[in-house]
């Protein structure tokens, strides 16, 4: 099948090859989508737009919308999807259905890239051969082979939490993310908690988005981590983010963005645990219906990025560092790579990023759980 990022309907044979900025103004304010904006204040929610491989049903990637959609001090413009843990049509089905059952079939969702860049089930298999086993492969044989892992984005299966009835937007994720950023100039958060391809496609389609942007908050990044796959949880010191698809967290890491901040090692630090989870249930919703019955023992890895996007004030400590993938064929494929200013290489596009190294984490698990417990039916939301 030929390499296409987005679904059938935004093929890139019917656009432009060269869409400049000047263009794209022109076709928002068409859309509606550049009217006049009042000056931004203070007490203007903060607009936001993650960017994920939702996963679902259930777990941290279907979490993650949790601390956006239900914080007052946010306004979610909207949620765009690419392949990684899961295939792309079916972690975008299983997010508008939970935004279903949760009533938030407001927030927009907008289908993107079902392959990486330039990585692909043959490679990625050939990779294991050479360098050893990858431990989370996401869509492409999970924690077990990829033996039998097709080389294309399968049919939709049947699901266990239910057919959505919300469709995806008209819009591409790329071309969505370009279009509310120019909306919204120097205003918007971009999460991403996944592969970073739809961030790639949109910065080569609109050299000018990651400068619009407000800022780019990220989990992945882990650093020193081969220890820890020897004494611990060997998935958990996987940067799969960055792993599905390198060429992209390379471009997208090199881009011009005012600010990175990356939520890496400090990720895996707080869990999901059963006794949080009861706490969670004490209240009965249809939120909390769903995450107990799905329920996943993982670290709040997701969770926890967008809960530093909604409140940045959650940062207790963190260093900044200029930070790069390894795109080389080898062992390192996938790999972060960070200097000091003292030895940064000043001939390359490399960028300075914020790393979080702590969070208040007893007011992150307070505030998780209150959003949590959110019902939309006495919250006075559409």
């Amino acid at each position: 099948m030929p390499f296409s990022p987005f679904r059938r309907r935004a093929r890139a044979g019917s656009r432009p090859r060269h869409l400049l900025p000047a263009t794209l103004r022109a076709f928002a304010l068409g859309a509606g989508l550049l009217a006049t904006q009042p000056a931004a204040h203070a007490a203007e929610p903060r607009l936001v737009i993650e960017d994920n491989d939702f996963l679902g049903p259930g777990g941290s990637d279907q979490q993650s919308v949790i601390p956006l959609l239900f914080n007052p001090a946010v306004k979610v413009l909207g949620f765009t999807v690419a392949t990684g843990d899961g295939w792309e049509n079916q972690e975008s089905a299983h997010l508008r259905r939970f935004l279903e059952i949760i009533g938030r079939t407001d927030v927009p969702v907008a289908d993107g890239a079902v392959y990486p860049l330039i990585n692909s089930v043959k490679l990625m298999r050939l990779r294991e051969k050479q360098f050893g086993t990858i431990p989370w492969k996401g869509a492409w044989g999970a924690l077990g082979s990829m033996d039998k892992v097709p080389s294309e984005q399968p049919p939709l299966p049947a699901m266990k939490d239910g057919a959505p009835t919300l469709k995806p937007t008209a819009e591409s994720a790329a071309l969505f993310l370009i279009q509310q950023v120019h909306a919204h100039p120097h205003q918007v958060t971009i999460v991403e908690a996944g592969p970073m391809t739809n961030l790639a496609l949109a910065i080569r389609i609109d050299p000018t988005f990651a400068a619009t942007a407000k800022e780019l908050i990220f989990m992945g990044g882990l650093l020193d981590t081969s220890m820890r796959a020897l004494t611990g949880n060997v998935d958990f010191a996987s940067d799969f983010n960055m792993i599905f698809d390198p060429e992209a967290a390379h471009i997208t890491l090199t881009a011009p963005w005012p600010s990175i901040t990356v939520v890496g090692n400090v990720s895996n630090d707080l869990m999901m645990t059963r006794d949080y989870l009861k706490r969670i249930q004490q209240k009965r919703t249809p939120m909390t219906d769903y995450i107990g019955t799905y329920y996943d023992p993982l670290p709040m890895w997701d969770e926890m990025a967008t809960a530093i996007a909604a409140d940045p004030s959650l940062i207790t400590a963190s260093l900044d560092a200029y930070m790069d993938i390894d795109i080389a064929n080898g062992p390192h494929y996938g790999h972060v790579v960070v200097w000091p200013d003292s030895t940064a290489p000043r001939e390359m596009d490399i960028r300075k990023v914020r790393i979080v190294q702590s969070i208040d984490a007893q007011r992150f698990l307070d505030t998780f759980l209150h959003e949590a417990q959110s019902d939309v039916r006495s919250a006075g939301h559409p």
